[in-house]
C-alpha cells in the first residue's frame, strides 16, 4: 500500500520512483532489452509523426495535390499491412512524378518496418519483465513512441523536411548494434523446445542470486499444457471457439484507436491546426506537452489503478494506446501468438489506412462531421470496455492467457 501511495504522490516523483524500481529490480540484461525495444517505440513515434508538421512544405516543394499527400500520408499505412502479415511468422521464426515515387516508396517501406516492429515490440518487453514491472516496462516503453511523436512534432517547427527525415532514421541506426547483446524471449525458448535455457535466460533477466525455478516451471508447464492441446491448422487455429474472445478483445482493442481518428490526427496536424486558425507552430508544441503528459501518468499509474479502469480513463481522453498496446499483446497464448499478431497487426493498419486516406477529404467535407463520426466510435468503444475487457493487473502472463480463453 505504502508503494501505491509513493507512485500517486507527484508525476516527477513517481517517474523517477519507477525508473528507480526498474533499475534496482532488475539486471543488465534487462535494462538493455528494455532499452532496445524504447528505442524501437522513439523510432516508430519518429516515423508516425514526420507527416504531420512536414504537410504544407511537402506539398508546396513537390506540387502536390490533396489526393498526392493523402497518398503520401496514407501509404505508410499500406506499408504497414505488408508488415502485418510477416510480423507473426516472424514472431514464431524470428522529376516531380519520379520525386514523389521515392517519397512514396521510402515511406512504405517505413511502414513495412513499423508493421513488424509495433508488435515486436511491446511482445518481447511483457515476454521478459518480471510481473510486477511488466505494465509499467511495457507502458514506458510506449511511451517513447509518443516521446518520438512529439520530438519530431517539436523539431518539424524549425527543420525543413528533407533534413527532418534524415534525423527520423538515426534511431533506428542507433538501434541496429545493440541487438546483439539482448536476451531471447524465454518464452519463445519453450515454445521452440529449448527448455534448458529457459531457466538460464531467467536467470541473467533477474540476477544471479535470484530463485527463478518458480517461474520458470510455471512457463514450461504452460508451454506443455498449450502444445498437448494444439493441431496442426496453423494459421486456422486461431479461429478455434477457445481463442473467440482474446481475438475479439484485441482486434477491437488495437482498432479502436485508429477509428477514432488517431491517424488522421497523427498525419494531418498541420491542417487541423490552420482550419480553427491556431498557428500550427504553437498547435505541434502544446500536442507534443500534452502527449508527453498524458504518457508519463499512464506509465506511472498502470500498475497501481489497474489495466482496465486506466484504459477507460485513457479512452475517454484519446490518450490510452499503451494501455491498448499492452492488453492487446499479453492475451495470446503461445502456439496462437504469432497468427493473433498478424491479426492484431491487419485490424490496426487497415483501419489506419482507411482513416489516414479518408481523412483530408472528409475534412473538406465537413469538419464537425469529420470529429462527430470519431466521436461516436469513442463512445462505442468505451462501452465496449467496460462491458467486456477484464482487469490483468497483478497476474502472470499465462494466468492472463488462461483467463481469455474458453
Amino acid at each position: 500500500m505504502a508503494e501505491e501511495v509513493s507512485l500517486l504522490s507527484s508525476p516527477s516523483e513517481s517517474s523517477t520512483s519507477l525508473l528507480s524500481e526498474i533499475s534496482n529490480a532488475s539486471t543488465r540484461a534487462f535494462v538493455l532489452a528494455f532499452t532496445v525495444g524504447s528505442c524501437g517505440a522513439f523510432a516508430f513515434g519518429c516515423i508516425i509523426g514526420y507527416s504531420a508538421p512536414t504537410q504544407s512544405s511537402i506539398m508546396k516543394d513537390l506540387n502536390l495535390s490533396i489526393a498526392d499527400y493523402s497518398l503520401f500520408g496514407s501509404i505508410l499505412t499500406v506499408g504497414l499491412i505488408l508488415g502485418a502479415l510477416i510480423c507473426g511468422k516472424l514472431t514464431d521464426l524470428v522529376g516531380r512524378v519520379y520525386a514523389v515515387w521515392l517519397l512514396d516508396l521510402g515511406r512504405l517501406l517505413q511502414g513495412i518496418s513499423i508493421g513488424i516492429s509495433a508488435y515486436l515490440g511491446p511482445v518481447y518487453i511483457t515476454e521478459i519483465a518480471p510481473r510486477k514491472l511488466r505494465g509499467a516496462a511495457c507502458s514506458m516503453s510506449q511511451l517513447f513512441t509518443g516521446v518520438g511523436i512529439s520530438v519530431v512534432y517539436a523539431l518539424g517547427t524549425v527543420v525543413a523536411w528533407r533534413n527532418l527525415a534524415i534525423l527520423g532514421s538515426i534511431p533506428s541506426l542507433m538501434i541496429l548494434p545493440l541487438l546483439f547483446f539482448i536476451p531471447e524471449s524465454p518464452r519463445w525458448l519453450a515454445k521452440v523446445g529449448r527448455e534448458k535455457e529457459v531457466e538460464e535466460i531467467l536467470s541473467r533477466l533477474r540476477g544471479e542470486n535470484s530463485d527463478v525455478s518458480d517461474e520458470a516451471g510455471e512457463i514450461l508447464a504452460y508451454t506443455e499444457h498449450v502444445k498437448q492441446q494444439g493441431d496442426d491448422r496453423g494459421f486456422l487455429k486461431l479461429f478455434q471457439r477457445k481463442y473467440a474472445f482474446s481475438l475479439t478483445i484485441g482486434v477491437v482493442l488495437i482498432a479502436l484507436p485508429q477509428l477514432g481518428g488517431l491517424s488522421g490526427y497523427s498525419f494531418y496536424t498541420e491542417s487541423i491546426f490552420i482550419s480553427t486558425g491556431v498557428s500550427s507552430d504553437v498547435g505541434f508544441i502544446s500536442t507534443s506537452i500534452v502527449q508527453m503528459l498524458a504518457g508519463v501518468l499512464g506509465t506511472v499509474l498502470v500498475d497501481v489503478s489497474g489495466r482496465r479502469s486506466l484504459l477507460l480513463e485513457n479512452h475517454y481522453w484519446e490518450t490510452g494506446t499503451p494501455i491498448l498496446a499492452l492488453i492487446s499483446v499479453t492475451i495470446y497464448p503461445v502456439d496462437v501468438k504469432g497468427a493473433a499478431g498478424t491479426m492484431c497487426g491487419l485490424a490496426s493498419s487497415i483501419s489506419s489506412w482507411l482513416v489516414a486516406y479518408s481523412f483530408s477529404f472528409l475534412f473538406q467535407w465537413s469538419t464537425t462531421g469529420t470529429f462527430l463520426m470519431f466521436t461516436t466510435v469513442t463512445g462505442i468503444g468505451f462501452v465496449f470496455i467496460a462491458k467486456l475487457v477484464p482487469e490483468t493487473r497483478g497476474k502472470s502472463l499465462e494466468e492472463i492467457q488462461s483467463l481469455f480463453s474458453f
